[in-house]
């Protein structure tokens, strides 16, 4: 059972993730925030898996059955998180922005992408049979 430390320490990497990632589209662009776009992809990288894994039918005694679904939110997943990484790489290596703002962001979307996996470890569910 996850406590009130957790909740907070998990906020704060949260809160350190996002402010890396807007001062990297404040502090070494003149206005231009494509930076900003990690974010997106990042909060939606989880979506896939989510939703993948409540389509797939859990009460089947075979595990063969649904595992199509599960792999196609994995995949969908895993883009999501490379497309997090190769986006500031790509706007860095066509010169839109510099490589510390890059930098920046790829180490902000990861704290958020981590700190979005965590508290869902964290706070799932036990089922019960």
């Amino acid at each position: 059972m996850a406590g009130i430390k957790t909740i907070i320490g998990l906020s704060f990497v949260l809160a350190i993730g996002f402010l890396l990632v807007i001062l990297s589209a404040t502090l070494f662009t003149n206005k231009n925030y494509l930076t900003l776009l990690v974010v997106a992809t990042y909060v939606v990288a989880p979506l896939p898996n989510w939703i993948c894994g409540r389509a797939a039918n859990p009460d089947d005694f075979m595990e063969s059955s649904g595992s199509g679904v599960i792999d196609l939110g994995r995949f969908l997943t895993g883009f999501f998180v490379v497309m997090g990484v190769a986006l500031p790489t790509l706007l860095w290596h066509s010169a839109q922005i510099v490589g510390a703002a890059a930098a920046m962001s790829v180490v902000g979307g990861l704290l958020i992408y981590g700190t979005i996996i965590s508290f869902t470890m964290f706070f799932q569910e036990e089922q019960e049979f």
